[in-house]
């Protein structure tokens, strides 16, 4: 009997090997099945030039820190951009307030601005109006408007540029040019391409 289980045993021993790599590949499968797979991260996709949001027959209003009104849009239809962090408005009208008070009008067919309305790009029968004031010297600076078929208005430093033809008027006095830039601040206009200036002599001089 014992020679019998001892040569069984010797014709096992032949094939273990075998059966011990069989097991440690199912053992090697089983693992593999049952861990669970982490996915890599997605590469971040480019942002698309879409709108996140609409508003339609809409006021928006903008306050400084102190909770003074610096600004207010009005329109028919706007279209926020989140890639450029702008808004597109049809049928604009926006009314800013400058650091020192100074009231500035715009109003064009389609308007751009960017987030907290400090740049304006007007499109479309565009005109910028900013209103008369008194220094504090005590000189009267007269209204003055831009009109045209584009106009980019910076409202905080009161520059207003266009590189298509323009009319500019200041009190009685009108000015046409294909393109310009002003300054209120400094007082400074630029002129460019066929330039024509009509000057009313001031009646109280």
């Amino acid at each position: 009997m014992i020679r019998l289980l001892r040569a069984t045993w010797d014709r096992i021993s032949i094939y273990l090997p075998i059966i011990l790599m069989g097991v440690l590949a199912l053992g090697t499968y089983w693992l593999v099945r049952s861990t669970p797979v982490f996915e890599a991260p997605a590469p971040d996709q480019p942002a698309k030039h879409e709108p996140d949001y609409f508003m339609h027959q809409f006021s928006v209003k903008t306050f400084d820190v102190s909770g003074r009104l610096k600004s207010e849009i009005f329109g028919t239809e706007a279209r926020h951009y989140p890639d450029t962090d702008t808004l597109e408005i049809d049928k604009a009208r926006i009314r800013s307030f400058s650091s020192k008070g100074r009231l500035t009008t715009a109003t064009a067919n389609r308007a751009l601005t960017n987030s907290d309305n400090s740049e304006v790009q007007l499109i479309g029968n565009a005109l910028v109006v900013r209103d008369p004031f008194v220094e504090p010297s005590g000189e009267t600076i007269p209204r003055m408007s831009y009109h045209g078929e584009f106009l980019h208005a910076y409202m905080d430093t009161e520059i207003v540029k266009s590189h298509k033809p323009v009319e500019l008027t200041r009190g009685n006095d009108r000015f046409t040019a294909n393109s310009m830039e002003f300054d209120n601040v400094d007082q400074i206009m630029q002129l460019h391409g066929r330039v024509r200036g009509t000057l009313v002599p001031d009646p109280k001089k």
